[in-house]
């Protein structure tokens, strides 16, 4: 366990940060799975509006620094090509 001041600071403002992140991470998931789910169900219009929810909150996560702007791109881009493909 950390005696200075500021190491038991970084401690704490760590765990804070992390279990922010996590929460934020654990959403975006499910929005991408409920994308999925509308993909393999083959519902174009869930789809696109599970596409939409899901697009703000990777681009809000990439904002806050939860994830690098290049793989919120990435992970958009592949969620839009998936239902852009289905007939």
């Amino acid at each position: 366990m950390a005696n200075i001041k500021s190491a038991k600071k970084r401690i704490l403002v760590s765990k804070t940060r992390n279990e922010r992140n996590k929460s934020i991470k654990s959403a975006v998931k499910t929005s991408i799975k409920k994308v999925d789910a509308a993909i393999a169900a083959q519902d174009k219009e869930a789809a696109q509006a599970a596409l939409l929810a899901a697009t703000s909150l990777i681009d809000k996560a990439a904002t806050k620094g939860v994830y690098h702007k290049n793989t919120a791109s990435r992970k958009i881009s592949r969620l839009t090509k998936a239902v852009n493909g289905i007939a």
